[in-house]
């Protein structure tokens, strides 16, 4: 009788031991866990493929690739080929990546579009300054649909730009050590035969609506006779529901420009969601996320723009949450 009850008070114990060690291994949630509570709540059993690879679990690192739809496609396939994130994602057991494209931006005719073209075909510049791809767009098109008259020295801001460019048969005379409109400014020689007949070396800068006024100030405070023609609009688009949904779920958020920021911060406002990491393409992007509330440790941005140094920021945004440092 007195062994029989022994054995009840040992199986007892046992039960409660065990209900205390399962309790236990569910009572600890690191940060990096909290952040992305809502991640597993929005995309539980999500499909996914990872490397050609078909998944249910759901993501520990989502992407979010912010440039106009169908121009996400160089920085994806960076992204893809980046040896740090395949070793930070091979090493977070697991883990997998998702990468969504999500546009905040989209195009519109600015105010002087219609004018563009006659611009081209009837006045003389030494120089014509082209920062974007989209940039490029315009102008190719409006130099294209006016018979392609003869303009001046094409300055391009950027590989891409400069690429943009010659895919539409333009030939680029000149771009900057580095991808910013103040390197530009800072680099970009004033024309000798412009010096030799006593004038000021001229130049066409058709731009975006909301671009800054860091490249048409800083030439003219040099000397330069600057046209500024508004030929395009940056305005933010409008998301889909499903979009929202992928925004609430983005681990790190791809910015390129100052207006896709804006327009992430205006969209993702009454989302119940943290605030991802940003991976700028360079310093312009990063000065943006600070403003709209970022914290600099926060923000990602490399030394000197371009798709790859832009995919290690995204490594480095990855690789900052993977440690649970950010």
């Amino acid at each position: 009788m007195i062994a029989s009850s022994n054995m009840v008070i040992v199986a007892t114990l046992l039960l409660l031991m065990s209900a205390a060690s399962h309790v236990a291994s569910f009572s600890h949630v690191s940060s990096a866990g909290k952040r992305n509570c809502w991640l597993h709540s929005q995309a539980t059993d999500l499909e996914m493929t990872n490397n050609g690879r078909s998944t249910t679990e759901s993501p520990s690192f989502v992407i979010a690739l912010t440039r106009e739809e169908g121009k996400n496609g160089k920085l994806n396939k960076a992204l893809q080929s980046n040896s740090n994130i395949k070793q930070i994602i091979s090493s977070s057991s697991g883990s997998a990546m998702e990468v969504n494209e999500i546009p905040c931006i989209a195009h519109a005719d600015g105010p002087d579009s219609d004018i563009l073209g006659k611009t081209l075909s009837s006045s003389d510049f030494d120089y014509v300054a082209i920062t974007s791809p989209e940039a490029a767009k315009v102008f190719a098109t409006a130099w294209i649909d006016e018979g392609r008259p003869k303009v001046g020295s094409v300055a391009a801001v950027g590989k891409a730009t400069q690429e943009a460019l010659k895919a539409y048969g333009i030939d680029v005379a000149f771009v900057p050590s580095k991808a910013t409109a103040a390197t530009l400014v800072k680099e970009l020689p004033t024309l000798e035969e412009a010096t030799n007949e006593g004038r000021s070396t001229s130049l066409l800068y058709p731009a975006s609506a909301k671009a800054q006024d860091t490249l048409q100030n800083g030439l003219e405070e040099r000397g330069f006779i600057v046209t500024r023609l508004n030929t395009y609009d940056t305005v933010t688009a409008t998301w889909t529901p499903e979009e929202e949904s992928l925004a609430k779920s983005t681990t790190v958020a791809c910015f390129a420009s100052p207006s896709a920021v804006k327009a992430w911060v205006k969209n993702t406002a009454q989302l119940d969601c943290p605030r991802a990491l940003a991976a700028c393409i360079g310093e312009t992007s990063f000065a943006a996320c600070k403003k709209n509330g970022w914290k600099e440790e926060d923000i990602f941005y490399p030394e000197k723009p371009g798709i790859d140094g832009w995919a290690e920021s995204v490594a480095n945004a990855l690789q900052c949450f993977a440690e649970d440092k950010c």
